[in-house]
């Protein structure tokens, strides 16, 4: 199944980070938000992603053709330029690079990964938000509905600390926790090939128009997630993430602690399922 993100936009909440690369480059522990979401897709079985590119396009397209030698160990042929590349840590994945313009509307963007995407069951998410949403669960709750599109609805994370008060006494202090009350979209969407059909063109915004008539052709369901999630908009919300990550507790870290549905087990780390080698070492 194709996964496909959205990575084109200016980034302008960010424009601390943004200057001179996309927002889905700006980097968490090392990586960029991007590569932190794919990881979790493929946690989950799923390596065959379609990026739509716009903004800075050209930072991703580099990344990604450099990411193999980056990440390997090299023999480098002087006399005719040849390379080779063998040991170090490599992913099984396919990535398509499309550019969908540098001003196009997310919902036009969309609509140029068609031809990518095909006429399938594919999913869909931000290039800047990142989960630890069960995308099996996801899926399973789509296709149980027969509906042409899912959202994942999450709690939006609070921008203040939370009190709770007996009297004049704060019984509990709690910092920016996951609002008790309340759904937004979290993305992680996955949809049927018959969405493009709601897509007028480059101008059109996926969250106006297109979401708004598939809620009123009652072709649009939530499937509700209480867990974490957390969107990177502004500097704030990505030093909260750094912060998480260098904790050692990021919790959409999931090729690190996601429970193994066939044995019960829990991962001792998707690095060394792969090849042995310490995670910790590994700079992928």
């Amino acid at each position: 199944m194709k996964v496909a993100f959205l990575a084109g936009g200016l980034g302008t909440r960010i424009s601390e980070e943004t200057e001179n690369k996309p927002k889905p480059m700006v980097e968490i522990g090392g990586q960029p938000i991007l590569w932190h979401i794919m990881m979790h897709y493929h946690q989950y079985g799923f390596k065959d992603f379609t990026i739509a590119l716009g903004y800075k396009g050209a930072v991703i397209k580099k990344y990604m053709v450099d990411y193999c030698a980056l990440n390997s160990n090299l023999t480098v042929d002087l006399r005719n330029g040849g390379v080779k590349t063998h040991g170090g840590y490599q992913l099984d994945w396919n990535v398509d690079l499309i550019d969908t313009g540098l001003m196009t509307n997310t919902g036009g963007r969309i609509k140029r990964l068609a031809p990518y995407v095909g006429r399938e069951t594919f999913m869909l998410t931000w290039g800047d938000g990142v989960s630890d949403v069960n995308l099996h669960d996801l899926l399973a709750f789509h296709r149980s509905h027969g509906k042409l599109a899912t959202l994942t609805a999450v709690r939006p994370p609070a921008r203040f600390g939370h009190l709770d008060l007996d009297g004049d006494q704060i019984s509990e202090f709690s910092e920016k926790p996951q609002t008790k009350e309340g759904w937004i979209n979290g993305a992680f969407f996955v949809l049927e090939p018959e969405i493009f059909d709601y897509i007028d063109g480059d101008q059109t915004q996926w969250e106006k128009a297109p979401l708004e008539k598939l809620a009123r052709d009652g072709q649009l369901m939530a499937y509700k997630h209480d867990g974490f999630w957390q969107c990177m908009d502004t500097l704030r919300d990505k030093n909260r993430l750094e912060a998480l990550w260098a904790s050692g507790n990021a919790p959409w870290k999931t090729w690190e602690t996601q429970k193994n549905e066939n044995t019960g087990d829990w991962s001792q780390g998707l690095h060394r399922n792969l090849n042995g080698a310490d995670a910790a070492r590994q700079r992928v």
